[in-house]
């Protein structure tokens, strides 16, 4: 189970590995296996929309069992799954990088985090560098 405090953590590290590196300002949202928001932060200058743009990547991962990257792949590949996959979970499935499973060491899904606000692979760079830093595994589907 995905904890809180172990969201929050992510979260933060999330945070200064995007301010290190120079990115844009990112929305941010942290889901558990369930489904359910842990964490949410959006960076002052952020469009309007891109937390729910970061909730959809972290949703749709979730919802569908792969990292966003492969759901990505998929719509290129296969547009008509995706599209009724997106109507089949409420419109919250966004198919580009940015959304990356989180699995403890035996594989087990922990949740995922959403991001959305800079290119999609440094999205997808922030995130895995947030699960990373407290031992957890990142799954973006590749």
């Amino acid at each position: 189970m995905l904890t809180l405090a172990q969201a929050q953590t992510i979260l933060a590290n999330t945070l200064a590995h995007a301010e290190k590196s120079g990115f844009k300002p990112l929305a941010i949202a942290i889901i558990d296996a369930r489904g359910a928001q842990k964490a949410f932060a959006a960076q002052d200058g952020t469009s309007l929309k891109r937390g729910e743009i970061a909730l959809g990547k972290a949703y749709g991962s979730v919802a569908l069992g792969l990292g966003s990257r492969a759901l990505h792949k998929m719509a290129l590949d296969r547009p008509y799954f995706i599209e009724a996959a997106t109507h089949a979970v409420g419109g919250s499935l966004v198919p580009v990088p940015g959304g990356v499973l989180m699995r403890d060491g035996a594989g087990v899904l922990l949740g995922a985090i959403g991001i959305s606000g800079d290119t999609s692979d440094n999205d997808e760079a922030a995130a895995i560098a947030g699960i990373a830093s407290i031992g957890l595994v990142a799954d973006t589907g590749a």
